[in-house]
Parts: C-alpha cells; sequence; structure tokens
C-alpha cells in the first residue's frame, strides 16, 4: 500500500473570470461524446499511461470513458466532453448527472472510470478505494469551485436578495418558522416587502454532495440551532423534495413560497439569500466562493493526491461566502488496463488547463483554479499510471 502521509501546501485560489453570467440549466441525465468516425485512433497506448513515459500524441487515444456524480457538475462536464472530444475524437467520454453519492458507489464498484461528487471521500470510502484502484489510492482533484445558492419563490419583494442569517435559515429549514413575514425573517429585511405566504421547504431526495455541504453550513454556522451534522442524505422528514439539481430547482420553481439549495449556477431567475457573514450580508457569487476556499485549509488527510478542503464556515472575513461548494473529480492513482489509465489522465489534465476551466466558468459560472492550485493538480495528475 501506498503512503498516504505526505503532506502538501494549501493551493490559493483565485477568480480568474471578471463578470460571470449564471444561467438556469438542467442537468438531471447523462452526458455524451459521441465517437468520431474520421478520428485517428491507436490501442491505447500502453507506454503513455504511466507517469514516467513519454505522453502520448495528441489524438492517439480511443476507448470509452465512463463517468457519473454530481449533478451540480452536469454542464460543465458538458463543456469539457465536448473540449476534450475536439481533442481525442477517438475517445468516447460519457457522465450521468446521478448525484454525488451514486457517482461514487459506482466509481468505488468499478461501474465507472471516473465520479464527481461535491464532497471528499469518507474514511470507510477510501478504505475501499484501495481495492478498487487495484492497491493504490483514489485520486481527488478540486476542479469545480461554485457558491451554493439558497433559493427561493417569492415575487415581489422589492429586494434583490432576502437577508438571512444561519441561525434563521436553520429555523426555516427545521420547519420552525413557517411563514415569509415572521419577525425573524423581517427583523433582518426592513426594506423588503414579505407576504404571509406559508414557508414549502424542498430538500433533494437523492443522496447529495449539495445537501452535505449545506447541512455542514448550517450545523457550523447556526450556533447550535441545527443539530443534525452534516450528511448527504436530508436528515429530517420532507415537505418536499426534487430529484438531482434540476429536481431541486424545478419544485422551488413551481411552488410559491417554497425554499430550498442549488449549485448556483442554476437558480435561474429564483431568489437568492444574502448570508451574514460578520457584519454584513453577502450574496453569492464566484469571487466570494473563491474568497471562502482561499480562506480555508486543507484538510487533515488530504494527500499530494487527493487535495481535499476543510472548508471555514464560520468565518467573518469580508466579501466571503461561506455557503461554497468544492466538487472534486475522483479517480484512482493505478488502473489494471493501459487504456484507461491514458484516457483519464488525458481527461483530468484537460478539465485543470485554462481551456478546461475556462469552459467550466462559460457553462456553470464557476470560479476558475489558479496557477498554483494546478500546478499542485497536474502533480497528482502525472502519478495516474497502469498497474
Amino acid at each position: 500500500m501506498f503512503d498516504v502521509k505526505k503532506s502538501i501546501r494549501r493551493g490559493m485560489i483565485t477568480t480568474l473570470a471578471a463578470s460571470t453570467a449564471l444561467v438556469l440549466a438542467a442537468c438531471g441525465g447523462g452526458v455524451t461524446a459521441d465517437e468520431s468516425p474520421s478520428g485517428s485512433t491507436s490501442d491505447g497506448g500502453t507506454e503513455s499511461s504511466t507517469g514516467d513515459t513519454e505522453a502520448p500524441e495528441a489524438g492517439s487515444l480511443s476507448g470509452n470513458l465512463p463517468g457519473a456524480g454530481a449533478s451540480s457538475q452536469g454542464k460543465a462536464q458538458e463543456g469539457w466532453i465536448a473540449g476534450f472530444g475536439d481533442l481525442e475524437q477517438g475517445v468516447t467520454v460519457t457522465y450521468d448527472g446521478v448525484g454525488s453519492g451514486g457517482g461514487r458507489e459506482q466509481f468505488l464498484s468499478s461501474g465507472v472510470l471516473f465520479a464527481g461528487s461535491d464532497s471528499a471521500l469518507k474514511e470507510d470510502e477510501l478504505a475501499s478505494a484501495t481495492d478498487r484502484c487495484f492497491g493504490g489510492e483514489a485520486v481527488e482533484l478540486p476542479l469545480y469551485i461554485s457558491p451554493i445558492a439558497v433559493i427561493y419563490n417569492l415575487p415581489d419583494t422589492g429586494v434583490d436578495n432576502i437577508q438571512l442569517d444561519a441561525a434563521t435559515l436553520a429555523q426555516i429549514f427545521r420547519g420552525e418558522i413557517t411563514t415569509w413575514d415572521d419577525a425573524a425573517i423581517a427583523d433582518q429585511n426592513p426594506d423588503a416587502t414579505l407576504p404571509s405566504t406559508a414557508i414549502t421547504v424542498v430538500n433533494r431526495s437523492d443522496d447529495s454532495g449539495t445537501t452535505e455541504n449545506f447541512t455542514e453550513y448550517l450545523f457550523e454556522a447556526s450556533e447550535g440551532t441545527w443539530t443534525d451534522e452534516a450528511s448527504d442524505a436530508w436528515p429530517l422528514p420532507s415537505q418536499q423534495s426534487g430529484d438531482g439539481t434540476s429536481g431541486m430547482v424545478t419544485t422551488v420553481s413551481a411552488a410559491e413560497g417554497a425554499i430550498g439549495y442549488a449549485d448556483a449556477s442554476q437558480a435561474g431567475d429564483l431568489g437568492t439569500v444574502a448570508l451574514q457573514v460578520g457584519e454584513e450580508y453577502v450574496p453569492f457569487s464566484p469571487e466570494a466562493a473563491a474568497a471562502a476556499v482561499d480562506a480555508s485549509p486543507l484538510s487533515d488527510d488530504a494527500t499530494e493526491k487527493r487535495i481535499t478542503y476543510q472548508l471555514d464556515r464560520t468565518t467573518t472575513e469580508a466579501g466571503v461566502y461561506p455557503l461554497v461548494l468544492i466538487s472534486y473529480l475522483i479517480g484512482c492513482d493505478t488502473y489494471d488496463d493501459a487504456s484507461d489509465a491514458a484516457n483519464v489522465k488525458a481527461y483530468f489534465d484537460y478539465i485543470a488547463s485554462e481551456d478546461g476551466q475556462s469552459r467550466a466558468n462559460e457553462a456553470a459560472g464557476v470560479a476558475p483554479i489558479s496557477d498554483d492550485l494546478r500546478t499542485q493538480v497536474e502533480a497528482a495528475i502525472e502519478m495516474i499510471s497502469a498497474s
């Protein structure tokens, strides 16, 4: 077994995009890049798959590269698959947005070659990864950084963003605050026109990294109001629920008074909450999300191959939006097939590249990674090889 006790310095994450359009988009079904019949292919390039051999010539790879996982990554995966397809026409990449939990499960059971997850692998999953990765370890790369928006359907409030602290949000999602004109909401929004409309809480019905990130924020930032620890499964009885990011957005959009949570890139025309951070209320933005990651340390068990963060949900730094999602690309450092190793390595390299990050920014409004973090990510990718 490989020694996984190596330490790495924290990569600084900065926003390279100035103004970003956040778009409403459904990301439910699978994403596919069709193989081009005219693409030049090879037998997979055995020598190209190891970290200490010469890289394959662009356009020489072939085979199928299935992935599954976080629905939040759906629009970004569409862009990545299209861009990678321009470079490697012989590789057919697919991505099924089944949710983070489903993606990790499929990856660990060898159903797919890579996964997307809005939360890092848990301790028991890391143990399973050793067998799945043929005695090696998982590779976890923070290549999708985006705020999670608290979305609501409440027309004509007179304000762009309803302002809420974490404790009030926790009371709403626990069902303890039941109408929009409740004093706890009104006191924080003196300029808003708040109706007596009943609040309908919407949660994700699937195991979701977005749910885990959201419940972690509530648990850590609400000063004891939210008592359930972070979980990728919604811990309370449901009022209404939606499957995947698109299901959440659709459900909130269909019910006036509804409130939920979703990757901010898909908030569309729904209202969004500005969160209290210190003495100010901060609306979401890619810049504010990147600042939250920048203010957070690596997780205690991070390695040079698993670049995972422990996000600081209680920060009071100005301009930081602490309800942020880091979605990881997960693969193996060791595959039993040289073609699989070469394809995963090339696809991850493309996603980490400036072009790949630009595609994700255009498609989903996420913050591109910094050059410092890219250097660390590329070093991790270089260690992907065939057994």
